[in-house]
């Protein structure tokens, strides 16, 4: 049967003192929406049906000069390349084959994405003459896929999503299993799938800054079926970015984003963000756009594979109502890394640090500072950023929690009581 998949925080100190913490581009939550910074999803949004038609043919029309201009080319480079002779020059080639592009570990690119390719998938979404496109990770062998709920938002209500495997052209029916809109992740089911071959997801909490990253994705929608490939580094963690839409205007404020350089297009979203390794780091998302006093250029976001796998058993059970956005601290924070620990001389070997204390926020009234490292929650260990984010929005506003920090030498558990997400 054709399934349409090809075989296969430090002691307070005087100023000047202290270990001197990075400063953020992008300002803390509650303050994004007035910041010249604009994050915009990275989803491919298609013309409505009934719009004329000519801007999309005009575009047709110039892909298809350029492949014909290709075309020529080829018929001439062929033709000297056969050794012709003209004017009494001759022409010197060879059939070598390019050298494969590699990571610093000296992995072959090229091999990378072989092995990780027929696991990504092209989204099509289609509602009242509108389209949007996207991409998505397939994550189990009887077709569940894992994307951006704005990827999947345009067909939530009555519309229609179809996936095509790479190197396929044959659309598969694909249903909604369940979403999380304020953590943009959506599940969704390929229709009578199986023997798929799933990604892997590697261990976020371990990356640090200047890792490689790889990003596949449908960028731009050129072809379904034909993902773009893209590299870079992991430039920063611990990143919280409001995202919006500027078409409907919808937000969502997203927390512990790792930010890459790798080229991140609209039709990206929901693709995966690889290690050297071809694992799943994170969940390409949003890119920094342009705006007034703005230039931002290679600044793109992805949710951390972490933050998706703790949130797929309750998306496999529908996802979570679009007002349900759990607890507020008001933090940015990053999984300890031994980078960081070096940098700053922190003392403990696991944890999630605060890069930054919103002014007036939750954890601001209850001492928490820039520095601290959150050690434990609830007497629950923590590990990772994610654990604190799921902790956190596990509860509601109003909720106590004993967050305890190491801060220098010193242990300490603080009560930190929960406010609503900045709207």
């Amino acid at each position: 049967m054709d399934n349409g998949f090809p075989a296969a925080d430090a002691p307070e100190e005087p100023v000047g003192s202290g270990p001197t913490w990075p400063s953020l581009p992008l300002p803390p939550r509650g303050a994004e929406r007035s910041a010249p910074l604009s994050i915009e999803p990275m989803v491919s949004p298609q013309p409505a049906a009934s719009a004329p038609a000519a801007p999309r043919r005009r575009w047709l029309r110039s892909l298809v000069a350029l492949l014909l201009v290709g075309l020529v080319g080829g018929l001439v480079g062929g033709w000297v390349a056969g050794g012709r002779q003209q004017g009494g020059m001759t022409i010197q080639t060879s059939d070598a084959a390019p050298g494969a592009a590699r990571l610093p570990n000296g992995a072959s690119i090229p091999s990378l994405v072989q092995r990780v390719v027929h696991s990504v998938v092209s989204i099509d979404v289609r509602n009242n003459g509108q389209e949007d496109q996207g991409t998505g990770m397939i994550i189990t062998a009887d077709g569940m896929v894992v994307t951006n709920n704005h990827v999947i938002a345009l067909g939530a209500n009555g519309g229609t999503i179809t996936v095509t495997a790479s190197g396929s052209t044959k659309a598969l029916p694909t249903v909604l299993v369940g979403a999380d809109p304020s953590n943009d992740v959506a599940l969704l089911k390929i229709q009578g799938a199986s023997g798929l071959t799933p990604v892997t997801f590697g261990n976020s909490a371990k990356i640090e800054v200047g890792d490689a990253a790889v990003a596949i994705g449908n960028a731009l929608g050129l072809a379904a079926g034909t993902p773009t490939v893209t590299t870079g580094i992991i430039s920063a963690l611990g990143r919280t970015v409001t995202a919006g839409d500027g078409s409907s205007g919808n937000t969502e404020t997203l927390t512990n984003m790792i930010q890459t350089d790798a080229a991140i297009n609209p039709g990206n979203s929901g693709g995966p963000l690889l290690d050297s390794a071809g694992e799943v780091i994170g969940m390409n998302t949003a890119v920094a756009g342009s705006s007034v006093g703005s230039n931002a250029q290679n600044i793109g976001f992805a949710i951390t594979s972490a933050r998706i796998k703790s949130l797929l058993p309750q998306l496999e059970k529908g996802g979570t109502s679009p007002t349900n956005h759990g607890g507020y601290m008001g933090i940015q924070i990053a999984s300890l890394t031994p980078d960081l620990r070096s940098q700053y001389n922190l003392v403990p070997t696991e944890g999630a640090v605060i890069l930054d204390v919103v002014s007036g926020s939750p954890a601001a009234s209850a001492g928490l500072r820039q520095g601290d490292v959150i050690i434990a929650i609830e007497g629950r260990k923590i590990t990772s950023a994610d654990q604190v984010t799921e902790i956190t929005r596990s509860h509601q506003a109003g909720d106590v929690l004993d967050v305890t920090v190491q801060r220098g030498t010193q242990r300490q558990t603080l009560k930190v009581t929960l406010g609503n997400p900045p709207q």
